[in-house]
Formats: C-alpha cells, sequence, structure tokens
C-alpha cells in the first residue's frame, strides 16, 4: 500500500476517511506499509489531530487487524482494567483473581514496562515458568474455567498498534492524544470484555501530569469506548510517589502477594479496594457498599490469593505457599539503607525511585530490551514515619553488586530524613463514569460518589 496520499491528507489538516484508515491498519498489520510511511503519518496526526470520528475509525481498524476474542457463551460478565502506568504498580496482579473470584470474569491483555513504568507481563515472568504467551484456544479455556487469565499483546492480537506503538516510541509522537486512545482500545476491545476500567495516573511519576491532561485523557477514552458499546469509568489516581513499598518485578510480586492475603500496605490495598469495587459494579450492577464489603472479605480470607495461584500453576508457574519467600530466588546482591539523620522519613519521587530502579535493572529503554527480575527497592518505613540515625529504612536488590550499592548510596540521598513529616498526598483523585466526574480523596467517598 502506498500511505502517500493519507500522509497529503492529514497533513492538509483533513479528516482521514474511514475506509482509508482501515486498509491502513491491515497493510500496517501485514507489513505492506514502509516505516518511513508509517512514521510520516504518524506525525501528521501529532501534528493536525484527529477529530472524535477517525479517532473511533482508527480504533476500530486497528483492533480488526488481528483476531478479536467473543465472550457471550461465558455464562458471565466480563470486566477489565487498564492502567495507563506507574511506579510500583502491581495491581493488576491482585485485581484479576479478586474480581473473578466475585463472579466477573477477567480476560486481561496486559504488557510489559518501558523505561519508568512498570509492566504487569514482567512481573509475572518473574515467577519461574510462568508463560504469558497463550494460544487463542488455551486462553478462552482458562478464563472460563477459572475466570482469568493473563496475557500479553501477540502478533494476532491487534498486530497494527503493535507496530504503530514501536514507531510512535522513537518518532516522537506518543503523547498524541488519538494515538493514545486508539491505542489502548483497541487491544481492550480485541480481548473481547464488556466492560473497562482505567486507572488513569496523574502526577510526576505518571505519563499525564495533572489532572486536567488526564481528564482529557479519560474523557476521549469513555467517548470512544462508548462508540463500540464498551461501558467504560475512569478512576483518576496520583503518581507522585511510589504505589506500595516495592518497586521492582520480583519485590513487587511478593507485595502483590501479601496484598492477595489481605495484609501489604495500605495505599496500594485501597487503591486495589477502589479499583475492583468500580469493575464489579460495572459488570454486576450491585450497589458500591456491597461490593466493597465483599472485596474485603475475599481478601482477608486469602480466597482471591487461592485463585491467583491456581491461575499461576495453570499458566506453567512455580511458586511455593509453604515458604515465607514462595520459593522465589533470592536476589544475588543486597544492600541496606540506613538512616543518615533523625526525622521523620520524605516521601519520595516515583520518578527518581523509577529511575533508579530502571537503571539498577528492573526496566527497560527500548521494548526489546530484558529486564533482572530480581531488581528493586523494598521501602521498610513508609513515607512520613520517624527514623532514627542508623536504622535501615529500605533495601536494594540486584544480579549487579555493583549497581546495587550505586543505587542504595543513591536512594540514602533520596530518603534523607527532614524535621517535619511530608504533607499528605491523595492517591484517590477522581471518578469519571456515566453520571460524570466527581473528585474524591479517600476510598470511603467512593460509596457516595
Amino acid at each position: 500500500m502506498n500511505a502517500l496520499p493519507l500522509i497529503l491528507e492529514k497533513r492538509a489538516g483533513r479528516a482521514l476517511a474511514p475506509a482509508a484508515l482501515n486498509r491502513f491498519a491491515q497493510a500496517v498489520a501485514t507489513g505492506e506499509v514502509p516505516d518511513y510511511q508509517i512514521g510520516a503519518l504518524l506525525m501528521a496526526i501529532y501534528c493536525r489531530g484527529m477529530d472524535a470520528g477517525e479517532t473511533i475509525a482508527l480504533t476500530r481498524a486497528m483492533a480488526a487487524s488481528g483476531h478479536c476474542h467473543e465472550w457471550s457463551g461465558l455464562g458471565r460478565p466480563t470486566v477489565d482494567k487498564h492502567s495507563t502506568g506507574g511506579v510500583g504498580d502491581k495491581l493488576s496482579l491482585v485485581l484479576a483473581p479478586l474480581v473473578a473470584e466475585l463472579g466477573a470474569a477477567v480476560p486481561m491483555l496486559s504488557g510489559r514496562g518501558l523505561g519508568i513504568t512498570g509492566g504487569t507481563l514482567d512481573k509475572l515472568e518473574a515467577i519461574p515458568g510462568f508463560r504469558t504467551e497463550l494460544a487463542a484456544e488455551s486462553f478462552a479455556r482458562q478464563v472460563e474455567a477459572l475466570g482469568c487469565a493473563f496475557i500479553g499483546q501477540s502478533q494476532t492480537i491487534a498486530p497494527a498498534d503493535r507496530r504503530l506503538y514501536a514507531l510512535r516510541d522513537v518518532t516522537g509522537t506518543i503523547e498524541s492524544l488519538p494515538l493514545i486512545v486508539s491505542s489502548i482500545l483497541s487491544k481492550k476491545i480485541a480481548a473481547g470484555p464488556q466492560a473497562l476500567v482505567i486507572d488513569l495516573k496523574v502526577g510526576e511519576g505518571a505519563f499525564m501530569r495533572d489532572l486536567a491532561e488526564g481528564r482529557a485523557l479519560g474523557t476521549a477514552l469513555r467517548e470512544t469506548a462508548a462508540a463500540f458499546g464498551l461501558r467504560c469509568s475512569v478512576l483518576y489516581t496520583g503518581m507522585e510517589s511510589p504505589l506500595g513499598r516495592a518497586v521492582g518485578n520480583r519485590p513487587e510480586l511478593r507485595e502483590a502477594l501479601d496484598l492477595l492475603g489481605g495484609g501489604g500496605p495500605s495505599p496500594p490495598r485501597d487503591l486495589v479496594l477502589a479499583l475492583a469495587t468500580v469493575m464489579l459494579e460495572l459488570a454486576l450492577g450491585r450497589p458500591r457498599s456491597t461490593l466493597l464489603a465483599d472485596c474485603r472479605a475475599v481478601l482477608a480470607e486469602g480466597r482471591a490469593r487461592e485463585r491467583f495461584l491456581a491461575v499461576v500453576a495453570a499458566q506453567g508457574g512455580r511458586l511455593d505457599p509453604g515458604r515465607p519467600d514462595w520459593g522465589l530466588p533470592a536476589a544475588p546482591a543486597t544492600a541496606a539503607v540506613c538512616a543518615r539523620r533523625a526525622g521523620f522519613l520524605p516521601a519520595p519521587s516515583a520518578a527518581a525511585v523509577g529511575s533508579l530502579a530502571a537503571r539498577l535493572g528492573a526496566g527497560r529503554v527500548r521494548a526489546e530490551d530484558g529486564v533482572d527480575s530480581a531488581a528493586g527497592v523494598v521501602f521498610l518505613k513508609g513515607w512520613g514515619e520517624p527514623v532514627a540515625v542508623g536504622e535501615t529504612i529500605a533495601q536494594v536488590e540486584g544480579s549487579d553488586s555493583a549497581r546495587v550499592t550505586t543505587a542504595a548510596e543513591e536512594l540514602a540521598r533520596l530518603l534523607e530524613a527532614r524535621p517535619e513529616p511530608p504533607s499528605a498526598v491523595p492517591l484517590l483523585l477522581g471518578l469519571e463514569d456515566a453520571r460524570g466526574f466527581r473528585p474524591l480523596s479517600r476510598l470511603e467517598e467512593l460509596l457516595s460518589a
């Protein structure tokens, strides 16, 4: 296919016809369009934008470029969750089995980390033997049997997006709103859920730096999803500091296992409860107060963790519930971070901690890079807690002892105690659904929003 006419049309600021976008997506998926023409069209879209109709047409074309799952015979409603990416965000590992335990199916299509942003697939692959590539038939059977499965994007699911995303990363067009919307939703539409909840991160460690930017994306996502009959709610959440006390693939996996059993630190646990409640409300239509109570009970009773362990076994993973470390390999190198002065632990910058973890080996610069599953940071004290001189406040883990030592020194500077506790920054910022946008600051406010 010669994409030059589309490039010229969009460069001139004119709307692209649905049929032309469909031909383009199919040609991208089959490799019939050269990278330089794709890059030129991406830049034209970045500069000239797309109207709502074009965004819907591009989303539909990208979803239709591969296989689309269909769950009408499943016997239970389907719902998925998407996070726009953050530091320490391990919530998908908890949400899928929790929501499945309460009666909805979660066919979860997940991604890998890039830059400071972690990826669900990388965390799952920190489990020895875990397979994230499943054939369509195996994926469907597991969702039917266990209520959830984790898979990554493959050559058969929205393959046009797979190629476009890689080229957006190297052509300076990542920030285009219609390209973001079509990328997120084409994959979700292909995975086939009836409802979707977006965890839209806002703050220093997120793609969207403030709530106004976040709401522009959230509204575009909801309006585009509605064109496909996909019920969609957006929960706006803060990403100024890491989510929880673990950053890195194996450290976050351990914290997720704690959360699945009703433990773990309260900020990520509250966000799990908020997201699960909204997911189940969309899927089951029951009152939020009832759903929130049910979610708390399922976590406290360990039922969500049992379902997660069944999913791990079904996908070839090996965890040992009889061992405190779950049978996960120990990090070859560790270093303690001790308080240099007495005072209160500051809330560390999500961007700074994410960058440190990525340089340690927990993240990747390019999509094809590997990651060190052992690399990461575990905070032993929470933000605002008092610390004494010499007290161990964090641990750095990894496979490269020199990197671990350097990262520990850097983290000690980031965590230098202050005379006063840091101001509280809300984790929940707002909810947008069919009733509009309502601000939030605490989990309890979700019940009346």
